[in-house]
């Protein structure tokens, strides 16, 4: 049996505590040895044994931590992955991954030439609504697909005390904060767009960055894919819109995940990453006697520990890491498009 991935955690504040801790803690493949708390100290109070080290520095010099994930603030993505790659150590890099493609690239390449593995946290592949989306788009009951909608609506017109993230930084803004998620789900559904465009808007008082991001993506068979975030949607819409030439699947956005997971609810319980009864997606296909049949179908279960279980045997096994280099490249120059 191969030793358990030696595992740190860059931050351990609300994503190493909600996101990342849970899942290697309660995975047998790996081990949490440390994580960085510059100022309070929390770790302990939960995981007594891991060492809580007082900066990045020292968390990196640990010479029997193996996998680094990197979730410091998103301007710091590159730099901090850079010096975990060249301590010697394999990168799990939060979304966005860097602020450029050219950055992407850049640490792709280093990880190769040094025989590691660059990994990108992109969770929501591992969503339930998200996977319910793809079990009906490959069940093929909608025909042939004439046009889908993604969407990510909060209203959230206060500025963020997290000044990374409304300052304009590197790889700040709406676009690098939630557009991650949205063009990942495209691109791992779809593949490469033929063509896209992207339109911003800044519309909060006092905002600095850009708070609305749409994308439009063109794909083969006049296929048109939008998807949108937006910090002021009073009345959010359905964040699943799928039409084809057979049906409509319309889902709201309902995995129950990070809610679970922040009320402290661990990875192995039963009803973990099950949704509530009510949230399922509708199915509305036309038969052939042209009447109208509606289906309400169940989520598939969401679990986020499957990432971890392909990060294991991406670096155990080198098997391909679902989440691969080319796809983050082309999201990286789909966010940076002007």
């Amino acid at each position: 049996m191969s030793q358990p991935i030696i595992t740190g955690i860059m931050s351990y504040g609300m994503s190493g505590k909600v996101f990342h801790a849970p899942f290697i803690h309660s995975n047998t493949h790996f081990q949490l040895r440390g994580v960085t708390e510059r100022t309070t100290k929390k770790v302990k109070e939960v995981y007594p044994d891991v060492i809580s080290y007082d900066t990045i520095e020292e968390l990196l010099a640990d010479h029997k931590i193996e996998l680094i994930i990197v979730n410091t603030p998103n301007n710091t993505h590159y730099e901090f992955a850079k010096k975990a790659l060249e301590a010697g150590k394999h990168i799990l890099v939060e979304k966005p991954f860097a602020a450029s493609s050219e950055q992407a690239m850049e640490l792709f390449e280093l990880g190769r030439s040094k025989g590691l593995k660059v990994l990108v946290y992109q969770n929501r592949r591992w969503d339930s609504d998200f996977n319910s989306v793809k079990s009906v788009l490959e069940s093929g009951k909608l025909g042939t697909l004439i046009e889908i909608h993604f969407r990510y609506d909060r209203y959230r017109s206060e500025i963020s005390k997290k000044s990374f993230k409304e300052l304009p930084l590197p790889a700040s803004g709406l676009t690098y904060d939630l557009g991650p998620h949205l063009v990942d789900q495209v691109i791992s559904l779809l593949g490469k767009p033929e063509s896209f465009q992207k339109s911003t808007g800044v519309f909060r008082k006092g905002s600095q960055v850009d708070d609305y991001v749409n994308f439009h993506f063109k794909y083969p068979g006049s296929l048109n894919v939008f998807s949108t975030a937006s910090l002021l949607t009073a009345a959010p819409l359905p964040a699943f819109v799928i039409h084809g030439t057979k049906g409509t699947y319309i889902k709201s956005r309902s995995d129950v995940q990070e809610d679970q997971l922040l009320a402290g609810t661990s990875p192995t319980v039963v009803d973990y990453g099950v949704e509530k009864e009510g949230a399922e997606g509708q199915l509305t296909t036309i038969n052939d006697a042209g009447k109208a049949i509606v289906e309400y179908i169940p989520s598939l279960k969401g679990n986020y520990s499957r990432l971890f279980d392909a990060i294991y045997n991406t670096i155990r096994k080198d098997v391909p890491y679902p989440i691969a280099e080319n796809d983050i490249i082309l999201q990286m120059q789909i966010l940076e498009s002007k």
